[in-house]
């Protein structure tokens, strides 16, 4: 007769499946708010580099700026950090390319102490041929801007994952033709020549 007995059983049931169920919400939450927020971001971040494309957009970089947190100020972060990342190439095949080197060793890398070919003007070899800044008349510019944001729950504890999370959005556009497209200067370095 107690083995049929059904009164009570819910309670436990309940007490099961309540934790899982908590985890669940929050976990889409969590997810959500993530997608959404990148979402927003990269809206955002397309306006800007649109703006930032005019011939105004040197005078305006800190407006620019402004306004991509402000289109993300109506989401509910907390402790919000902003990395802004401007690039400018001469064309969309420079994006992401290294600057030339001889390669001496014959190892497909460039290793300290080989000539290369200095196109950003900072006399250090690098991996990507950008120069900081929006850049000038009809260059390329790579628009990229990171939200650092503590997550409302504390699921990350669950996954051992971090606290902060973070999303990122990239946009590529050029520049306006407001004038001639200035020419880069390129030179020869050798290190310890």
């Amino acid at each position: 007769m107690l083995a049929r007995d059904r009164q009570g059983a819910t309670l436990p049931e309940f007490a099961i499946v309540l934790p899982t169920f908590l985890v669940l919400l929050f976990g889409i939450y969590d997810l959500g708010q993530g997608i959404y927020l990148k979402s927003v971001l990269q809206g955002a971040i397309l306006d800007a580099g649109r703006d930032a494309g005019l011939e105004s957009g040197l005078s305006q970089k800190d407006a620019i700026d402004q306004y991509v947190r402000d289109q993300l100020s109506p989401i509910a972060i907390s402790n919000p950090t902003y990395e802004v990342e401007r690039l400018n190439y001469s064309g969309f095949n420079d994006v992401g390319r290294p600057e030339d080197f001889t390669d001496s060793n014959n190892n497909d890398k460039y290793d300290a102490g080989e000539c290369f070919v200095d196109e950003n003007g900072n006399n250090t070899w690098d991996g990507d041929v950008g120069k900081g800044g929006l850049g000038g008349a009809n260059d390329v510019v790579v628009y990229s801007v990171t939200v650092n944001y503590d997550r409302v729950f504390p699921l990350w504890k669950l996954i051992s994952g971090e606290q902060r999370g973070s999303v990122s959005a990239t946009t590529a556009l050029r520049n306006q033709p407001f004038g001639p497209q200035a020419a880069r200067a390129k030179k020869q370095v050798c290190p310890g020549t």
